[in-house]
Formats: structure tokens, C-alpha cells, sequence
């Protein structure tokens, strides 16, 4: 005896096997975030990477240009951790790269109309840090000791917040 399946019931079948399909493929697509990245200056004036590891660790840092297409990014300084990162907070100069740090590409010079995003990565693509974007005019606003990083304020809204090192470390990891 041969069993036969309706159309609308196989058109069913179809459609939910192929939004389950459709949803399993853009799922993956994302990095999960286990940390937030912020930039700061030194008393001298250098570029401070910042780094905050809420669980897991990172392995390095990428500053780059987003032009809106993954493949027409460009990176401008990217910066590898001697030993991952650990849970806590790291600092390091971009340019030059602090000791523990290798300038896998040595940062190039930023120009005042651009606009750059600084984030963390690990090599295995396991986990990331949350990016901060700034251009250079909002780096005059920074004095050592601030970090500037895109939080989230306590209704979930992503902000772009200036508060001292000892803040953004007590409060970047609230929303990873």
C-alpha cells in the first residue's frame, strides 16, 4: 500500500524545513561577545586600547575602518596578546604596542574625517569583544584615565559612554 502525502500538507512541510534551515544559517554567522573594547589616551598623547574580558578571553585587537561590506573594511592596526587575555582588564598603547603585545599590523595614521572601530577577537573565532567606534576630534575630549566605549543604559539602548577606567571596568560587562 502506498502512502501519499497531500500538497498543502507537504507544501507545509516544505516551508518549515526551509525556515528552519534559512534560521539555522544566519545563526551562526555571529561571534559571541564575552567582552567590551574602549579607547583611551596615555598622559604622552598615544592611542590606549582597552579591554575588558567579562568570562573567556581574547586574543587580540583590530582597529579598522567600516566601510558598510565585510570584504571593503580596512584595518588600520591590528594587535595580537603575547597569552590570551583573562577575565579583567588589559591595556595597551597602539602605536607603539605595549610590552605583551605584538603590532601585527602597525596602526597607521588616523585622519580627522574618518570614523574607526577598535574590537576583540580570539584566533579561533570562539569568542569577541563588543567594538567602540570614535573619530579622532572625540579623542580630544579623552584625558588618561577615561575610557570611552559603547555601553548600554539600564532600559537596553546602546550608548556611547566617556567614564573613568575604574567605571568601564565595574560596568562594561553588565550587557555581554
Amino acid at each position: 500500500m502506498r502512502q501519499t502525502i497531500s500538497r498543502p500538507v507537504f507544501r507545509r512541510l516544505a516551508g518549515g524545513i526551509a525556515a528552519c534551515l534559512t534560521l539555522t544559517a544566519s545563526s551562526g554567522c555571529s561571534v559571541p561577545v564575552d567582552g567590551v573594547a574602549g579607547i583611551s589616551v596615555t598622559s604622552d598623547g598615544h592611542l590606549l586600547g582597552v579591554m575588558m574580558v567579562c568570562g573567556h578571553r581574547i586574543d587580540g585587537a583590530t582597529l579598522y575602518v567600516d566601510s558598510g561590506d565585510v570584504d571593503k573594511a580596512v584595518t588600520v592596526g591590528a594587535w595580537s596578546a603575547d597569552r590570551p587575555i583573562s577575565p579583567g582588564l588589559t591595556t595597551w598603547t597602539l602605536d607603539p604596542p605595549s610590552a605583551g603585545w605584538t603590532a601585527d599590523t602597525p596602526l597607521t595614521p588616523l585622519t580627522a574625517t574618518t570614523t574607526y572601530t577598535l574590537y576583540g577577537w580570539t584566533r579561533d573565532n570562539s569568542w569577541s569583544a563588543r567594538s567602540v567606534s570614535f573619530a579622532p576630534a572625540d579623542l580630544e575630549t579623552l584625558t588618561p584615565g577615561m575610557v570611552r566605549y559603547h555601553a548600554f543604559s539600564d532600559t537596553g539602548e546602546e550608548t556611547t559612554a566617556t567614564v573613568t577606567t575604574a567605571e568601564f571596568e565595574a560596568r562594561a560587562c553588565a550587557h555581554t
